[in-house]
């Protein structure tokens, strides 16, 4: 006896954009309505909405690193263009970038996390 639901599950295709966008809305890829992590950055076992395992999700450093390439990538040349084009004193500038950078990391790295757990799920990675 060959049970077709099984076969039917694995064979299943995951959409990887919504999972993205669900996973930087911070929310279960699978339902899009739970919340993925509990606290900023602990990720949740199981969804508390649709019941989804997320326990097998590993991102370690990825988030991590993306998040400061991002913020690199998008701060340095905005504070050059800032400083040829306003010549503000230094601590000023310093003062005004390090706030930002500090600031648009720890809203980016959450969500980046979530965007690789959903990334995941979608790819079956990792045990999904």
């Amino acid at each position: 006896m060959f049970d077709n639901s099984l076969a039917s599950n694995e064979a299943e295709e995951r959409p990887v954009r919504s999972a993205l966008t669900r996973g930087f809305r911070c929310k279960c890829p699978n339902c899009g309505s739970g919340p993925l992590l509990r606290g900023y950055l602990k990720l949740r076992p199981t969804c508390i909405v649709c019941g989804e395992d997320l326990s097998s999700a590993r991102a370690d450093d990825g988030p991590a690193y993306l998040t400061i390439l991002i913020v690199g990538h998008l701060m340095a040349p905005f504070m050059h263009w800032i400083f040829v084009a306003f010549r503000p004193d230094p601590i000023v500038l310093a003062t005004i970038f390090c706030t930002a950078c500090v600031g648009l990391s720890l809203y980016l790295l959450p969500r980046i996390k979530g965007m690789i757990v959903g990334l995941q799920w979608s790819k079956k990675m990792h045990g999904f």
